[in-house]
């Protein structure tokens, strides 16, 4: 009896330390990026691709949650900013990037290859040399200026008058933690269009942003930013109206209410009406990789 137990324990034991190196292995495949489960990644977006053919809303032409395109961005950014100035037009063909990344991958990097000159703000060591290196050519000949800069409340309108003297027709913001308060923070800046990150897990119906605090970062939990309720709310009272957010559940997209019209854009342009849930699971580079070099 006690032999056949401690033959049952070893057993166990030898079971236990063959699924310890099995997670080992797949961990150091993932650090490697060799398994990015492909299969059940194709699967989400066939079932995401269904999705978008039988909603009405996404059918509906004024819809810009569901336009296609991507070449630098993340989230299809790159397609739904192009459908929406295709229809409102632009005017100085300029942008501003708050938190530009490593200049690789962002939502203004087709817009620079397209002829745009801008702004690109980011903080990162690591993702400003970067940015020095892969866009050297565009910041020396002067289309485009590079800040690597923390903003703030305090700094952040100072800073972008500074660095542009044209009223840009596109401004992104993706800072994780204070986001919508720097939007607040650039009510002088009047772009045509502003694209801004907002935090799905909170319902549409739901007006919450984080208390302001220069000091804090996001740690990865769901304590970040603010509800779409909340941008919806910011934007109105800045003159802007929520024409959609991209189908992953990740940024919304503003266009100043002047520009503005039903006949556009997809009424009401309220989060109850846009808003997407986190899809974050999809968030992940698809298609070829990004294009380094400029």
């Amino acid at each position: 009896m006690f032999k056949s137990l401690d033959s049952n324990s070893d057993r166990l034991s030898d079971i236990q330390i063959e699924i310890s190196c099995q997670r080992s292995e797949i961990r150091t495949l993932i650090e490697q990026n060799v398994i990015i489960s492909d299969q059940s990644r194709a699967a989400s977006l066939l079932a995401l691709d269904s999705l978008i053919q039988r909603h009405p809303r996404y059918r509906d032409r004024r819809c810009v949650n569901a336009a296609y395109g991507q070449v630098y961005s993340q989230n299809n950014e790159d397609g739904i900013i192009a459908e929406i100035f295709a229809r409102i037009g632009t005017d100085t063909r300029t942008f501003v990037e708050i938190a530009a990344g490593d200049g690789v991958e962002n939502t203004t990097r087709l817009l620079l290859d397209l002829g745009w000159t801008g702004v690109w703000v980011e903080a990162g060591e690591i993702e400003g040399a970067s940015i020095r290196s892969v866009m050297a050519a565009a910041i020396c000949d002067g289309r485009l200026v590079y800040l690597q800069q923390k903003v703030d409340r305090d700094n952040v309108d100072g800073l972008i008058k500074g660095a542009i003297e044209k009223t840009p027709d596109y401004v992104s913001l993706d800072i994780d933690y204070n986001t919508s308060h720097i939007w607040s923070a650039l009510e002088t800046l009047k772009p045509r269009v502003i694209c801004i990150e907002y935090n799905a897990h909170f319902p549409p119906t739901v007006d919450y942003e984080v208390p302001y605090d220069s000091e804090r970062s996001w740690n990865g939990t769901t304590r970040f930013g603010a509800s779409l309720k909340a941008l919806e709310r910011i934007g109105r009272e800045a003159n802007y109206s929520l024409v959609g957010c991209d189908i992953f559940g990740v940024n919304a997209f503003f266009v100043r209410s002047d520009l503005c019209d039903e006949d556009k854009f997809l009424a009401p342009f309220t989060a109850e009406n846009h808003y997407e849930p986190p899809r974050f699971d999809l968030v992940q580079m698809r298609g070829h990789r990004r294009h380094a070099e400029f």
